[in-house]
C-alpha cells in the first residue's frame, strides 16, 4: 500500500493525443474510493467517442493514497495530474488548463455519465453546433429513450425564464467560450458563481430532458457536509457571490442584466431559507435581510418567476412569516 506522502505541486502523467479530441473530460478526485473512480471512468470508455475524440483528465486534489498503481491499466487512456490539496475549484481549474478538447464536460469523481442517454449529447454537439448543452441527471444508472431538445436560445434566454441549476456537470460545453473564465478558489460552493457566467457566453443553448449524469448524494461529503463551521462557510460564500453579481450588474448587456436579476432574485431567495435552516435563529435572519436591504437585494423584487418565488417572497417580508419559517425550518 502507498502511504501518504508529501508532493511536488503537480504531478502529470498525460495520454498521447494526436489531433484535437472533440471532448475533454475532466474528472476530480479527493479521497474517494477506487472502486467508484474506476466506475466513473468506464462510463466514459463506454461512449461512442474514439480515443482520439476523448480526452480524458483526472485531477487528484491531494488524495492521502495515490491512486495511480491502482489506474494502471488505463495509463495510455488519460492524463492524470496530482497536486497538493487545494480544493474543488483550484483542481477544476488546473483541469481546464491542460484540457485540449473542443468541448468540456466536468465529471465529479463519485459520479458517472450514464452512456445511453449521454449519446444523445454527443448527437447535439456533432450536428447542432451548440455552445452549450444542459442535460438532466438521475440518482439512478437508468436513462431514458426518446429524450426531447429544445434550442437554440442563447443563455441569456435561458436563465431569464428558468430556474437555473448551477451545478457544473450538467453543461457540456464549449471551451472557447470561457475567454479566461475560471472557478474561484475558496468557494465551497463555486458553480453558483461559475454557472451563471458560464451560460451567458452561449449563443447556442439546447436544452434536453436526456437523464445523461448519474449523482450519487454520499454522506461525509463537501456538498452534504452538515458540519457547523461548513453550513456558515457556504452561507458566507452566498453572499459573497450575490454582493459580486449585485456590483457587476451595470457592467452588463441589458439582456444579460435582466438574466441576472431573476438569477439574483432566486439565488437571494435560496439564501434567505438556508439562513432560516442552518442557523433556526430569528436574530440572525434579521440581520441578514438588513444586509441584503443595504445592498439594494431586498426586499425581493415583486416578480412572477415560480409561484414558491411567489409564496417566499410574501412570507419573508412579514415579522410573523419570518417567525412561521424558522419553525418550519426548525421541523426539516
Amino acid at each position: 500500500m502507498i502511504g501518504k506522502t508529501s508532493m511536488p505541486t503537480q504531478q502529470i502523467y498525460s495520454q498521447g493525443l494526436s489531433k484535437t479530441p472533440l471532448v475533454s473530460f475532466i474528472i476530480t478526485t479527493y479521497n474517494l474510493p477506487i472502486n467508484l473512480l474506476i466506475e466513473c471512468l468506464q462510463s466514459v470508455f463506454s461512449l461512442s467517442l474514439g480515443q482520439d475524440e476523448r480526452e480524458i483528465i483526472l485531477v487528484d486534489d491531494g488524495s492521502d493514497v495515490c491512486s495511480l498503481q491502482e489506474l494502471a491499466a488505463y495509463q495510455n487512456q488519460l492524463t492524470y495530474i496530482r497536486q497538493a490539496n487545494q480544493g474543488a475549484a483550484a483542481a477544476r481549474n488546473l483541469g481546464l488548463k491542460v484540457a485540449n478538447g473542443m468541448y468540456v464536460q466536468f465529471i465529479d469523481g463519485d459520479d458517472a455519465l450514464i452512456p445511453f442517454s449521454y449519446e444523445h449529447c454527443l448527437d447535439i454537439i456533432r450536428y447542432k453546433n451548440a455552445d452549450v448543452v444542459s442535460f438532466a441527471a438521475s440518482s439512478s444508472k437508468k436513462g431514458n429513450n426518446a429524450p426531447s431538445v429544445q434550442g437554440p436560445m442563447t443563455g441569456s434566454a435561458y436563465i431569464s425564464q428558468n430556474n437555473l441549476q448551477v451545478m457544473v456537470w450538467k453543461y457540456l460545453f464549449k471551451q472557447d467560450i470561457l475567454c479566461g473564465l475560471q472557478f474561484k478558489k475558496g468557494l465551497l460552493n463555486e458553480d453558483e458563481e461559475f454557472t451563471p457566467q458560464l451560460l451567458l457566453r452561449a449563443e447556442r443553448m439546447y436544452v434536453t430532458d436526456a437523464r445523461a449524469y448519474h449523482y450519487r448524494r454520499r454522506k461525509n461529503s463537501c456538498t452534504t457536509s452538515k458540519a457547523p463551521r461548513t453550513l456558515m462557510k457556504r452561507l458566507q460564500d452566498t453572499e459573497n457571490i450575490l454582493f459580486h453579481f449585485q456590483d457587476r450588474l451595470d457592467s452588463w448587456p441589458e439582456t444579460e442584466r435582466n438574466a441576472m436579476r431573476r438569477r439574483i432574485a432566486q439565488l437571494s431567495m435560496d439564501y434567505l431559507y438556508n439562513v432560516a435552516r442552518y442557523t433556526h435563529s430569528i436574530n440572525h435572519l434579521n440581520k441578514t435581510i438588513e444586509r441584503l436591504g443595504r445592498r439594494g437585494l431586498y426586499p425581493l423584487p415583486k416578480k412572477n418567476y415560480t409561484w414558491k418565488y411567489r409564496l417566499f417572497r410574501s412570507v419573508i417580508q412579514t415579522k410573523m412569516g419570518r417567525k412561521f419559517l424558522i419553525l418550519l425550518t426548525s421541523w426539516c
